[in-house]
């Protein structure tokens, strides 16, 4: 039998998604595999919003043996437990989408069950008050699981904020070591086979040209190549999804190390705030048919914690995604895939998971048709999901205050989403299908965090009485309240275990 392994895979585009592929090609491959080749130009700027993660990111760090405490190091990092939503439903109105559980499951039923109905006789706090990683934020309290039997401390969730051009050159080193060969350069043409139209080859600017079996687009959204070469169209979102700007600005960090990520609503958009070791990330999504470019950066400079550290940078985008992110024998990774805003941290998520398909489904020099048309199935359930949990926060809104609210608050959905809506007020039941991203815990905390409550609960709870489901809610909770009781603060974490040198010049 003919030999038809790949033999040369060419990524182009370095930046966060070039390097998480590139990285992990390098230690799953190997040398003796195949070559793996980024071309990448210093010229060209990379977006730098995707500070913010996930938890899932540490199956990826772990997956290529990096050490937490040095990768925390090196990149400025601090520690994620969920996300603060400030006036999202109403003006003052604030809330946590926190990582982890809520309360405890009873009798096979949801927690959020039992507390719903006493809440409603006004017997127990707010949600929060049974999510420890909601507590321990609140109180800048960080610490990793230990082995503490069956108290939350042994099952704390969290990711990571970081620097991702730190991270980025983090992963160029480990890329390297491992045989991943980097070129300085610009693309000016590429070259298609006439046969079937796969890609052959990239002509550089040098003149140089650059042949290969499979191609990776990490070009950003340029998507030089999935899109620029292949011309494989784009499903644009932006009739659900209407902001499609930012600025972005650097300032001083300021105490005390939250660890979490902040979100503001503004009268157009939304701000985020990514503490980090070195610096604090600013920016302000919004949208240009609603507000205007020079309004917009005056709202993200006046909210700003500190000291601006360099100049804001304007970010234009589409919100959507690619048709097919797997098209002959291109793969289009990060921003050239698709783009949503960072509001839930899902962008560096969505490289990591394209990277694990890719994976999966590796080709030969066939390209098997079956498993190309298996990723993008895959690809496209993923990218709608996390679209109708991103249209949520701006649907579930009760704000009138703006055009753009009043916008959102009025538009249609996608069905996929009304049908969750419905299912939610209806009994407080939330599906979650096939392996969709986000669980019933964070569907829950959004639509309560955002004012929509179900009309009733499991009938179930009504087997249970009321003073023993008071008694056991008041013991969830005082379980939470003791272990963030020991916690450490997360600036005594990272002082003791990943304290991040000094950076003479501290800019994004």
């Amino acid at each position: 039998m003919s030999d038809k392994r790949i033999k040369n895979i060419i990524i182009l585009g370095g930046g966060t998604a070039g390097w998480m592929t590139a990285a992990t090609m390098g230690k799953l491959l190997k040398q003796n595999y195949c070559n793996i080749r980024l071309i990448e130009s210093d010229d060209i700027s990379t977006v730098g919003v995707g500070e913010a993660t996930i938890p899932q990111i540490q199956i990826f760090n772990r997956t290529l043996g990096i050490d937490e405490n040095e990768f925390i190091k090196r990149t400025q990092g601090t520690f994620k437990l969920g996300i603060e939503f400030v006036n999202w439903g109403q003006i003052g109105d604030k809330y946590t989408h926190a990582f982890g559980e809520i309360g405890q499951n009873i009798d096979g039923i949801p927690f959020f069950h039992y507390w719903w109905k006493m809440r409603q006789k006004n017997k127990v706090p707010d949600i929060g008050a049974y999510s420890l990683n909601t507590i321990a934020g609140h109180q800048n309290k960080f610490m990793r699981s230990i082995d503490a039997g069956n108290s939350p401390l042994s099952n704390i969730a969290y990711a990571y904020q970081f620097d991702a051009g730190l991270y980025a050159k983090f992963l160029r080193e480990y890329s390297e070591q491992r045989g991943v060969i980097r070129s300085e350069g610009k693309v000016v043409e590429t070259r298609l086979r006439e046969s079937d139209g796969f890609i052959e080859s990239l002509v550089l600017e040098s003149g140089e040209v650059v042949a290969g079996d499979l191609f990776i687009d990490c070009s950003g959204g340029r998507a030089v190549l999935i899109e620029g070469a292949l011309k494989t169209g784009f499903d644009d979102w932006s009739h659900w999804l209407p902001c499609d700007s930012a600025w972005a600005v650097p300032c001083e960090r300021t105490e005390p190390l939250k660890p979490y990520t902040s979100s503001t609503a503004h009268t157009a958009g939304w701000q985020w705030r990514i503490p980090l070791q070195h610096r604090t990330g600013n920016g302000h999504v919004f949208s240009s048919k609603f507000m205007s470019d020079e309004e917009a950066l005056d709202i993200l400079m006046n909210n700003l914690d500190g000291k601006p550290l360099a100049e804001p940078r304007l970010l234009k985008f589409s919100t959507g995604r690619r048709k097919k992110s797997w098209n002959k024998n291109c793969v289009a990774i990060g921003l050239s895939s698709g783009f949503f805003e960072p509001i839930e941290s899902t962008n560096i998520h969505l490289v990591q998971t394209a990277i694990a398909r890719l994976m999966v489904f590796f080709p030969d020099l066939e390209f098997n048709q079956h498993d190309i048309d298996a990723y993008n199935q895959q690809t496209d359930f993923e990218y709608c999901s996390i679209r109708d949990f991103i249209i949520l926060h701006y649907k579930a809104t009760e704000r009138d205050d703006s055009a753009f609210w009043n916008h959102c608050r009025t538009m249609s959905i996608p069905d996929s989403l009304q049908q969750k809506i419905d299912q939610f007020s209806a009994n407080g039941n939330i599906i979650r299908n096939n392996m969709e991203l986000f669980n019933p815990t964070s569907w829950l905390e959004v639509f309560h965090g955002q004012r929509i409550h179900p009309k009733g609960y499991h009938p179930l709870v009504d087997s249970i009485p009321e003073e023993e489901l008071e008694r056991r809610l008041t013991f969830i909770q005082s379980v939470i309240t003791k272990s963030v009781e020991v916690m450490p603060t997360q600036q005594e974490f990272i002082h003791q275990h990943c304290l991040a040198p000094k950076m003479d010049n501290e800019k994004s």
